[in-house]
C-alpha cells in the first residue's frame, strides 16, 4: 500500500515544480499536510526531489508546514 506521500511523488512529472495542494483530499487536514510534507522531504534526502518552495504555518521552524512545491528529479 502506497503512502500518501509516495502517491504525490510518483504522480509528479520529471523537472516540472509540483505545488501539493490540501483541496478535496485528506491534506486539507493540516496535521495530515504537514506530515505529507515531511515525508517529501524526507525523499528529498534520497536525491529523489527538490523541495523549491515551504511555507511553515505560523512562520516558525517548529510550526507546520503549509505549503509545499517540489520538482521531481527521477
Amino acid at each position: 500500500m502506497r503512502t500518501l506521500s509516495t502517491s504525490i511523488y510518483l504522480a509528479a512529472d520529471v523537472g516540472v515544480p509540483t505545488e501539493v495542494e490540501p483541496a478535496g483530499t485528506s491534506l486539507e487536514n493540516p496535521y495530515v499536510y504537514d506530515s505529507v510534507a515531511r515525508d517529501l522531504k524526507a525523499m528529498e534526502g534520497e536525491g529523489l526531489l527538490r523541495i523549491v518552495d515551504e511555507h511553515l504555518r505560523e512562520g516558525r521552524s517548529d510550526a507546520p508546514i503549509d505549503r509545499l512545491r517540489f520538482v521531481r528529479l527521477r
